[in-house]
C-alpha cells in the first residue's frame, strides 16, 4: 500500500514538472497527467476482477507494477514525442496497483474484523510511508540537478513493491496474534 502510494503521490506531484523539464509546455504536461489519471479507471476496475478470481495474485501484482515502472521510465527517458504512450501505460499500471492493494486487504483476511484491522494498519502505516516519496524526489532532484537519480529511486520503490507483492499475493490468509 505504502510503496504504490509513494509512486502515485510522486506522479501526481512531479510528473508535470518532469515533463516540463523535458520540453513539454505546462498545459500539455498537465493534460498528460490528466490522461494518465483517467487511464487508471480501466485497470482500477479490471485488475481486481481478474485478481479476485485467482487464488494467487502475484502475477497480477507484478504485471501492474511493471506497467507502472515502464510508464515512469518512458516519461523520464524515452523520446518526448512518445510521452502519450508512456502516460497511458503509467496510468494503466497505477490504477491496477492501487485497486489490487485494496483488494488484497479483503482477500487476505479471514473475517471482517481482521480485514478492518489489516486495512487500518496498511493504510495508516502505508500513507505515512507514501508521504515521504514526493519529498525525497524533490530533495534528490535539487541535490542532483536532474531526474536520473530520481529515476533510480522510483525504480527501487517499484522493485520493493514487487518484492512485497510476492509475499502479499500468495494464497495465504493473515493470522491473528494469539
Amino acid at each position: 500500500m505504502g510503496l504504490q502510494s509513494s509512486l502515485a503521490y510522486t506522479v501526481f506531484g512531479w510528473l508535470p514538472t518532469i515533463l516540463q523539464d523535458r520540453g513539454v509546455t505546462p498545459v500539455t504536461a498537465g493534460l498528460a497527467l490528466s490522461v494518465s489519471i483517467l487511464c487508471q479507471v480501466i485497470t482500477a476496475i479490471v485488475a481486481p476482477l481478474i485478481g479476485g478470481r485467482m487464488k494467487d495474485q502475484r502475477a497480477v501484482l507484478i504485471s501492474v507494477m511493471l506497467l507502472t515502472l515502464c510508464g515512469l521510465a518512458g516519461c523520464l527517458y524515452a523520446p518526448i514525442q512518445s510521452v502519450w504512450l508512456w502516460v497511458v501505460i503509467l496510468g494503466l499500471g497505477q490504477g491496477g496497483t492501487f485497486s489490487m492493494a485494496l483488494t488484497l486487504l479483503a482477500l487476505r483476511a479471514p473475517d471482517a474484523d481482521t480485514a478492518a484491522e489489516l486495512s487500518g494498519m496498511a493504510q495508516g502505516f502505508g500513507y505515512v510511508l507514501a508521504a515521504f516519496g514526493p519529498l525525497l524526489v524533490g530533495l534528490l532532484h535539487d541535490w542532483s540537478g536532474g531526474w536520473d537519480v530520481v529515476g533510480i529511486l522510483l525504480g527501487l520503490i517499484g522493485l520493493g513493491a514487487m518484492i512485497v507483492a510476492l509475499g502479499a499475493g500468495r494464497n495465504q490468509l493473515v493470522r491473528q496474534p494469539d
